[in-house]
């Protein structure tokens, strides 16, 4: 299993010293079963007067800062040291009854589920696209739909690095045929919770090769989905790169929707014009190769 080391340094730049409220930060690996977070920490400057720690409740760490001090820079550097087991995703592991779509989930699991099964943003062109993964009768084999979902998206759809708050909605992600990363993630969503299938937005970060044609090697954050299927349980799906599986994949937070998955957000206090920007930079790799 790899170990993984991560530096997320996060600056806002202010035009002179501002007052800071709460900021609520999602940057801490969760404990799951395919990932074991061993070390970890979380400097602040200006320095908070107060920091606390808790879990939401989908298991997700959140750090909660307040401040004393007035400052040009918010300064937020995480820094994690993780041990990553990558799996895959077999037809083989699917319960007999889940295997071929339309399936119910068991009783014991519908009340946790009722949340990622809720419609988000229906659409009739997001169906209409979604039917034609489906046989005629609205039958699919369960395996065979995620996957050529997540890979027709990647194949069919242009990836753009947008910088823009919030989400496109996924009917206008459909209409453009692009969209970011979390754009295609909520695109996939939205067509499989139309259909009673349970999926959940997942922001983390992405570990990248050193010839990864797609983005600049060293990783970056990363928005993909989970797939509840019965059996394996919470499956993950990269339709941005149309991979199947957690492989180069690192969770931090999941939820039902991605604004309650944001890495850092909170109030400042001062004008209009006093926020100047904000920068991110993210670096991931393995313990080899940063020396360790």
């Amino acid at each position: 299993m790899p170990i993984l080391r991560i530096r997320h340094v996060t600056t806002y730049y202010y035009k002179q010293p501002v007052a800071f409220g709460e900021h609520r930060m999602m940057l801490r690996p969760r404990d799951d079963d395919d990932q074991r977070v061993i070390e970890t920490e979380l400097e602040i400057t200006p320095r908070p007067r107060q920091l606390a720690w808790t879990r939401d409740s989908f298991g997700n760490h959140v750090a909660t800062a307040h401040f004393g001090d007035r400052a040009r820079e918010l300064h937020v550097v995480s820094s994690i040291c993780l041990d990553h087991a990558p799996t895959d995703f077999r037809a083989t592991d699917i319960e007999d009854f889940a295997r071929t779509y339309p399936f119910a989930y068991a009783p014991e699991h519908s009340a946790s589920l009722e949340r990622f099964i809720q419609p988000l943003s229906p659409h009739p062109a997001i169906d209409r696209w979604s039917a034609t993964f489906f046989r005629r009768d609205g039958t699919a084999d369960t395996h065979q739909l995620l996957g050529a979902m997540t890979r027709t998206i990647r194949r069919t759809f242009r990836h753009v690095s947008r910088h823009e708050k919030g989400i496109q909605a996924p009917a206008l992600t459909l209409n453009l045929g692009s969209g970011s990363c979390r754009d295609v993630a909520v695109l996939m969503i939205a067509a499989l919770r139309a259909r009673g299938i349970a999926a959940r937005f997942v922001s983390g970060y992405l570990h990248l090769a050193d010839d990864d044609e797609d983005c600049a090697a060293g990783g970056n954050t990363h928005a993909w989905l989970q797939v509840y299927v019965p059996g394996p349980g919470w499956v993950d799906f990269d339709p941005s790169r149309g991979i199947v599986g957690n492989e180069n994949l690192v969770r931090v937070a999941v939820a039902p929707h991605p604004r309650e998955a944001i890495p850092v957000q909170g109030t400042w206090f001062g004008t209009a014009t006093d926020h100047l920007a904000m920068k991110v930079a993210v670096k991931v790799a393995t313990a080899a190769a940063t020396g360790a």
